[in-house]
């Protein structure tokens, strides 16, 4: 049963530099013809909700009576203590706007402030100051919501690693539940990959990037936000359910251009264009980008390589009976490599091996890790 949904909000103000994201700059019309097939199309789903997360893009760019439009078809369709999450940016979150939206169920808000150093933020192209991340924080907080949930990018060219402390320092202070922490990446077609190609940025050396990495998980278990996932600390009770639901492989809905759909082993991904997406819909048509059948053993790898990322890891036994297979055999061919560079680790329950959790060495290489399950 598909009881988690996504939607993809593409508008934005401004591209990021390192954002390779569908997105395209907010158009009011466009948008709001956007809303329209989105509406139509949560109007038809016959189930309802456990998790509803909007990302974007830039979801806090659309006018009130959009997000008026949208929240009544979604009323109808949350379960009893579904979890609503809404991605914000500081410069486009008002009052009048998150009045709205609690009215409308939300109940979760991950504002996308990056950083706390003005400096920092304009190298990233970010288009908010410091001061309006922070007040952005207490808007939400002032407005009811109490999970509130944060981003912050670290390992940049040329940061310190005293400044980034200072970061982490800032950050606990405010009132927020979540915290999740992101290294810099260079991902092709985005600004920043092209810098690098030019040379007129340096990527931070590796070796200062993962003791930031190390200083900040120490750090935030320390004042109470619990590692549960690679890049995801939270306080007590306050993990993101909906990313949970992605990293025990289960199905979810995704609707809007570029969003992704997993239902029944099948994958599919609609294109990364509006237009194109807004047409399909009115004609009853899909706008697919791909779509491909998951073999059992493939669901299985897969399985593997998102649960290994959690800080619980894999448990052999919900491992069988969720995919039908045993892990050690299937994974064997790789294990024994894995289990010798430290990568990983067994855990044991009653003298007997019942899982396999990564190492402080395997959070650093994850995707390396992730990548031999498939």
């Amino acid at each position: 049963m598909v009881d988690s949904l996504y939607i993809h909000i593409p508008f934005c103000r401004k591209k990021c530099l390192y954002c390779d994201f569908y997105s395209i700059g907010y158009q009011p019309d466009l948008a709001g013809r956007y809303i329209d097939v989105l509406c139509r199309q949560i109007k038809d789903w016959k189930g309802r909700f456990k998790t509803i997360y909007i990302g974007g893009g830039t979801p806090t760019v659309l006018a009130i009576s959009d997000w008026q439009r949208l929240l009544k078809v979604l009323k109808s369709k949350q379960a009893v203590e579904c979890e609503f999450t809404v991605e914000a940016n500081p410069e486009s979150l008002t009052e009048a706007q998150l009045k709205v939206l609690v009215a409308g169920g939300l109940n979760r808000i991950s504002i996308g402030l990056q950083s706390l150093s003005d400096e920092k933020l304009k190298k990233l192209g970010r288009i908010h100051s410091a001061g309006q991340a922070l007040e952005a924080v207490a808007k939400a907080k002032k407005s009811g919501i109490d999970n509130i949930s944060i981003d912050l990018i670290f390992g940049l060219w040329q940061e310190k690693g005293s400044d980034w402390q200072k970061e982490l320092e800032k950050a606990v202070k405010l009132p927020v539940k979540h915290i999740s922490l992101y290294s810099l990446t260079y991902e092709k077609g985005t600004l920043l990959f092209k810098a690098k190609a030019a040379k007129t940025i340096n990527p931070l050396d590796e070796a200062r990037v993962a003791g930031m990495y190390k200083y900040a998980v120490s750090f935030l278990n320390r004042k109470g936000f619990q590692q549960y996932e690679i890049s995801n600390f939270s306080k007590p009770g306050y993990q993101c359910r909906h990313n949970l639901n992605y990293w025990d492989n289960q199905p979810y809905l995704g609707l809007g251009a570029s969003a992704v759909t997993y239902q029944g082993g099948v994958r599919k991904q609609y294109l990364a264009d509006c237009g194109r997406y807004i047409k399909a819909v009115k004609s009853g048509k899909d706008s697919l980008s791909w779509k491909e059948k998951l073999l059992p053993e493939r669901r299985a790898k897969e399985t593997a390589a998102v649960k290994i990322r959690t800080v619980s890891g894999i448990d052999f036994d919900w491992f069988k009976a969720k995919t039908g297979f045993d892990f050690l055999a299937l994974e064997a061919d790789w294990l024994k490599e894995a289990l010798a560079q430290h990568l990983v680790r067994y855990r044991h329950k009653d003298r007997r091996i019942c899982g396999l959790v990564l190492t402080k060495k395997g959070l650093l290489f994850s995707d390396s890790v992730s990548s031999l399950f498939l």
